[in-house]
């Protein structure tokens, strides 16, 4: 095998930080290469030097053996590379055939081509196993056709080297496993991927070599065959992490939060939740597994005063036995219910704002950073700051309050969230959906202990989780969403007898959730 890119002593500076401190890296062609480290480790700066988004202030690039000069997209693009970045740059009132081609539309007696640009787009999907609707606009795609049709971009552009940031953060399981199939094939065909990522069993099942990062530097680089999770994880963070912390049995108390035969059916009539039923005790963790798409969005929408319009609702929401029903987030907020959304750049922080102030997003009312007429910038800041520094928040350009939030990498994005969430006051209910979504293995491990902490104090906790490895982890009693109802529920004794045994625990979920 010969390298198809190699990077020698590259360096980045931002500013007085090193983003990237003489890196370097050689990826063989026709491999599947995973980067991995920490938030803030470097790995997608390394990537966008890689693609022409940032210049190195040091160091060369050679593209299959040719020193290559990368001051731009265009430069890459033209070299074979191609990057599928963790959010999607797709026009979503547009088909899936005029994304693909746009910026490279095929031309015939001054004309675009359709016909042509659909024969090469349904070659291509047939080729790679990539299967989606060239007339579907983009806006009724799921989440796993929309990450198909950005590779099919790359591959309409005839990269020969993909680089894909995060492709697993919002794939249901059924689309990971459709995912690692297309990069095993892509590379079986002599296309070479690099893959950012944090998911160490994702990594140890679809890649050929993996190089960790850590605080700008590469660490090591090994074959994928010869190291496990726990000497990766060592690697990114430089100290042994425990990948599953003790779940210590509580008995538990009074019930703070009851849902009972819960009916959503959105402004068309479709039924999103089937006469829902549940209940969360105080000091309880109730997880829900489930395919995404099968009413979780619905039920958050529901908990925390969100309800779409036009959309009908009935049954019962109870919060110690005051109904949640129709009241706004503000008023449900104030009677202790906290909320991690799912979608953290729809509702849980303002891009343009700085990192201080989507740390009190919500929450700038309280009297601890305002009074009746401004707010208290010192109390602020130093809120700021300490969270910033318990939960690790990292930038490639340094990190300060005065951070506008957009220039953090997602995992770091969700870190403040979290940050935020996790920290306010007299808290009765805890609503986490995909709490650490995108988060490295370090904080992981430090978000698992907030909400233990949080369950230990009396909290009563909601856990909605695509990881089934969390929700088994972290659950005193498990309910199986699919098609909007429990399908089957866990009781305690049943979670803690089969938490002994996470692999058959997974078996069992995977058979009420599927």
């Amino acid at each position: 095998m010969s390298a198809a890119v190699e990077l020698k002593r590259i360096s980045k500076k931002f500013g007085d930080f090193y983003a990237n401190k003489q890196v370097s890296l050689t990826v063989e062609r026709g491999t599947v290469h995973a980067i991995v480290g920490e938030n803030g480790a470097g790995k997608s700066t390394l990537m966008k030097i890689l693609y022409g988004l940032y210049q190195p202030d040091e160091g060369e690039i050679y593209i299959n053996g040719a020193r290559a000069s990368l001051s731009s997209p265009a430069d890459a693009i033209r070299l074979g590379i191609g990057m599928v970045h963790q959010h999607f740059m797709l026009v979503r009132s547009l088909s899936v055939l005029e994304n693909v081609i746009l910026g490279s539309e095929p031309v015939r007696h001054l004309q675009i081509d359709f016909d042509a640009a659909r024969r090469t787009l349904e070659a291509l999907s047939s080729q790679f196993g990539l299967h989606v609707n060239p007339d579907a606009p983009v806006s009724s795609l799921s989440v796993g056709e929309e990450q198909r049709v950005e590779i099919l971009k790359l591959l309409y552009r005839h990269a020969q080297i993909l680089i894909l940031d995060e492709p697993t953060a919002v794939l249901t399981p059924l689309e990971v496993e459709q995912l690692f199939s297309t990069l095993k094939s892509l590379s079986a065909q002599g296309k070479t991927v690099l893959v950012i990522t944090h998911k160490l069993d994702e990594v140890l099942a679809f890649s050929d070599y993996v190089s960790v990062m850590r605080q700008g530097e590469l660490v090591q680089t090994l074959p994928t065959a010869q190291t496990n999770k726990t000497m990766l994880a060592r690697l990114m963070v430089g100290k042994d992490v425990l990948l599953s912390l003790p779940h210590v049995d509580t008995p538990p108390k009074d019930e703070v939060l009851q849902v009972q035969s819960l009916t959503y059916l959105d402004a068309k009539g479709v039924p999103h939740l089937q006469s829902l039923s549940f209940s969360i005790c105080a000091g309880e963790i109730y997880g829900i597994a489930g395919v995404e798409g099968n009413g979780q969005s619905e039920l958050l929408k529901t908990l925390w005063g969100m309800i779409d319009e036009g959309a009908q609702v009935s049954g019962t929401v109870l919060l110690s036995g005051i109904s949640l029903l129709g009241k706004s987030p503000r008023a449900i907020a104030q009677l202790g219910v906290s909320h991690v959304p799912e979608d953290r750049l729809r509702y849980a922080v303002v891009p343009s704002y700085s990192i201080a102030e989507n740390l009190i997003f919500g929450r700038h009312y309280e009297p601890n950073f305002s009074t009746r007429f401004a707010l208290r910038f010192d109390a602020l800041y130093t809120f700021c700051r300490d969270m910033i520094q318990a939960f690790d928040v990292r930038s490639a350009k340094g990190i300060s309050p005065d951070e506008r939030i957009e220039n953090l990498s997602g995992g770091n994005q969700q870190k403040v969230v979290s940050a935020r969430e996790l920290s306010r006051p007299r808290l009765k209910l805890l609503i986490l959906a995909q709490p650490t979504r995108g988060v490295d293995i370090g904080a992981i491990e430090f978000i698992h202990r907030k909400i233990l902490d949080a369950r230990k104090q009396g909290v009563a906790i909601l856990l909605i989780s695509a990881e089934l490895d969390e929700i088994i982890s972290l659950s005193d009693r498990i309910g199986c969403l699919y098609k909007g109802q429990i399908r089957y529920e866990f009781s305690r004794e049943e979670t803690l007898r089969l938490r002994q045994n996470p692999t058959e625990f997974e078996k069992k979920i995977g058979e009420y959730i599927t």
